[in-house]
């Protein structure tokens, strides 16, 4: 009995860690395919005209319960950490201080791709932005979020160039939550700005992923050192 036991552990546990490689393998195509899923989902409600519940829901929470006088500026703050001016300064001092051959270059191409991506998807949608409840002044269409893309690619490729070059598995970790946190609070303060709907923000971070995955498969290793071209 006990034999069997042992014995279906040690299968289990080599059937976990086959999954585990098979994954690490193709994390790319799992995150397309798990993206792109959840952005056609989207795209298809948007284009149907209707408020979604998600929308309500986190307008509901977002909005109505979370607004105050204390939290507005916070959440400007967030909003202004994807603001052109903010993610130039940003991409000056990844290429002052950042190691490669080229970081900056490699931040820079990967924020003019994503900014004209978000142009183009938002100028076939064409879905209008939130009405009556803006704390702030913002112009053009809202599907996909422009700053959630943008944050997303952004710092998303800044915790790449992480995993990539820092040793220390503390310090990756610790980055990767933190960046992770701000790229969360970006898409949450368009939300309870009211210049967007939730699905305009979640439709921006499943956009951006994809794009994430693809550029650091095929654009970003050109910018980086010859010897790790081949790793991430």
């Amino acid at each position: 009995m006990n034999q069997t036991s042992s014995k279906g552990d040690v299968n289990a546990a080599r059937v976990f860690r086959r999954l585990k490689r098979l994954v690490r393998a193709n994390w790319r195509v799992i995150v397309c395919a798990s993206c792109l899923a959840v952005f056609l989902y989207l795209l298809d409600e948007v284009l149907e005209g209707e408020i979604m519940r998600l929308d309500s829901l986190a307008y509901s929470l977002i909005v109505e319960r979370l607004r105050s006088d204390a939290l507005t500026p916070v959440m400007e703050g967030f909003s202004a950490l994807a603001t052109p001016a903010v993610l130039v300064v940003m991409t000056l001092a990844i290429a002052a201080f950042a190691p490669g051959r080229r970081p900056g270059w490699c931040c820079a191409v990967n924020l003019v791709l994503v900014a004209i991506l978000n142009v183009f998807i938002k100028s076939l949608v064409q879905r209008p932005r939130p009405e009556g409840f803006r704390l702030a002044v913002e112009t053009g269409f809202s599907f996909p979020s422009g700053h959630s893309m943008a944050a997303m690619a952004f710092y998303g490729l800044i915790v790449w160039l992480i995993w990539r070059h820092e040793k220390d598995r503390r310090q990756r970790n610790l980055f990767t939550i933190a960046f992770g946190f701000i790229i969360l609070m970006i898409g949450i303060s368009r939300i309870y700005l009211g210049v967007h709907y939730a699905s305009d923000v979640l439709g921006g971070f499943c956009a951006a992923l994809i794009w994430l995955a693809l550029f650091t498969r095929l654009g970003a290793p050109l910018f980086m050192d010859e010897s790790k071209v081949t790793q991430g």
